[in-house]
Formats: structure tokens, sequence, C-alpha cells
């Protein structure tokens, strides 16, 4: 699959991909002020996005066939609707190529696939104080769920209770 407009090209990211997914995730980590928590290294990318059961899928945004953003999705399933959906893990574009449509273009070619695989929604969270985010996806017609909170499981706490 490829999307192209002009001198932009979405398409599904390649194994050889690897190491610039995790140059857009160690990018996205320092604009979220979180570089600290990356922890990802190629060879657990490679392994889990291509390897014998991919845990997600990547789309890659090329402008005039350089690598400008990506998008990093999963299945997951809503029992109220009795249908799969996506979540959208991380969604970056380098700041010099933003405003040119390239975010609009990604989350446009994930909106086709959840369509065309019979998905019921698109989800993905955003951190509280990133405006110009919130901002985007108000124009795409997304909207917040005010009511839910993310909890999460993990390190000393996550090996505990899975004993």
């Amino acid at each position: 699959m490829t999307a192209a407009s002009g001198p932009l090209r979405i398409r599904v990211a390649r194994a050889a991909d690897t190491a610039q997914i995790l140059a857009f995730i160690r990018d996205l980590a320092e604009y979220e002020r979180l570089a600290h928590e990356v922890q990802a290294g190629e060879t657990d990318l490679r392994a889990h996005l291509f390897g014998p059961r991919p845990a997600a899928e990547v789309l890659i945004a090329e402008w005039q066939e350089r690598p400008v953003g990506f998008a990093l999705f999963f299945t997951t399933f809503s029992t109220f609707l009795g249908k799969p959906g996506f979540w959208l893990e991380d969604l970056f574009v380098k700041p010099e190529h933003r405003s040119r449509g390239v975010g609009r273009a990604l989350l446009a070619e994930l909106a086709r696939l959840a369509v065309a695989r019979g998905h019921g929604r698109v989800e993905w969270a955003v951190l509280d104080w990133n405006e110009p985010a919130k901002n985007f996806y108000q124009v795409l017609g997304a909207h917040m769920l005010d009511d839910w909170r993310t909890w999460r499981l993990t390190g000393e706490a996550l090996r505990s209770l899975g004993g």
C-alpha cells in the first residue's frame, strides 16, 4: 500500500526501516520531554515489528523520498462495538515538515486501513500540555474522552503481579 500526493508518500515500513523508526521514536520522546524513558533498541524493534508475530505496524511518511514522519499502531478490540480498532501509539513528523499535511496524511492512511479492515475506531493518547496536537486532532474531527484515564502496570509491579 502506498498513498502519494505530490512530494509526499505514505508507505508501510519494512525491516530495513528499523533504524529510522528508532530515530523517530527518539525524536518523539525528546519532543515529549520523555527521552529518559526510551529503552528500545533496533533488535527489539526488528523482532517485535517485523518478526513472525508482529506486535504493531508502522507507516512511514516520505517527503521527496526522504523519511519525515511515522505512525506506529496496533490492533485493539472493543467489546462494546464487537469490532477491532487501532491504537495509535506514536505519531511524529519532523518539525521542519509540519504544516505540510504529513500528519494528516498519516492519520488518513490509518483511517483508510481501519475502514478497509472493518475496524470501529482509532484511539490514542495525548499529553495534557500538547495543545498543538490537541488542536490538530480536533480539526480532524477527533474528540477527547474526558471520563477515561490510562493506567499502567510496569517494572517491579508487573513482575511481582506476574509471579
